[in-house]
């Protein structure tokens, strides 16, 4: 565990030398708004590794101007890009590191508008930086839609989902219910009820133990994996129980 702490220590000091040169850049610092796990994470709300960097890219954004200076960027950080993608700023990009390490980060900007979403300007201590952020009830609205969003576009399932929505719930954080209904087009109970059956048929300990196991200390997924999925379907149910409550009210 060690040895996976150490890679991962090593990941995430490409990443934050990454995202300090796209906040120092003031035009992408200004159209790129940051979000995901890394965003969490590095807020203090996610207690979890991340491995991907994640911005909504501003609707008023030159997506032309903004592939010019990532490429700059990449440059100055020996950054190649491995693989990309021809419709998005989506990138694939390699660094060094010793064989069987860790060594590619994924650096997406997606630039799909969901007008739900909310901001706010948030300081990065981590890298002393400031960026604009997805609120933190924000950020917890779109990860109760990742799970069957990501298996409606490519089939996966990816077990941080599940275990961030579990953290976020035990944490209390409230959730954005217009981002749900914005990108599932539905009220959020009947997208919850969505979801819980969605958990309970897909999402197995296989697909949990698969992610987790290098994203979590040793002791956190130990303590944590046996009760993960029982537990998030007991908060969605409490969930289901209280916006059907206020649907009647």
């Amino acid at each position: 565990m060690a040895l996976i702490k150490r890679a991962m220590a090593k990941h995430e000091a490409q990443m934050h030398r990454l995202l300090t040169e796209i906040l120092d850049d003031k035009y992408l610092a200004s159209n790129f708004y940051f979000k995901g796990g890394t965003c969490a994470r590095m807020l203090g709300f996610l207690d979890r590794f991340s491995v991907d960097l994640d911005f909504d890219l501003a609707k008023k954004a030159d997506r032309k101007k903004c592939r010019v200076i990532l490429d700059d960027i990449f440059n100055k950080l020996d950054l190649k890009i491995k693989d990309e993608s021809k419709e998005a700023l989506q990138f694939f990009l390699g660094y060094s590191a010793p064989k069987g390490e860790r060594n590619t980060i994924k650096l997406e900007v997606l630039d799909k508008v969901f007008y739900s979403n909310k901001y706010e300007s948030q300081h990065l201590s981590l890298i002393n930086r400031t960026a604009i952020c997805q609120t933190k009830d924000t950020i917890f609205a779109n990860k109760l839609v990742a799970p069957v969003d990501r298996f409606e576009l490519g089939f996966s399932i990816a077990g941080r989902d599940i275990y961030d929505i579990h953290y976020f719930f035990l944490q209390g954080y409230g959730y954005r219910a217009e981002v749900i209904e914005e990108r599932r087009g539905k009220p959020a109970l009947d997208y919850f009820k969505e979801l819980k059956v969605f958990i309970e048929k897909k999402v197995t300990e296989n697909i949990l133990n698969e992610d987790l196991n290098v994203l979590l200390d040793y002791e956190k997924f130990r303590k944590i994996r046996k009760h993960l999925k029982q537990e998030v379907l007991f908060f969605l149910d409490k969930e289901i129980e209280f916006l059907s409550k206020q649907n009647k009210e």
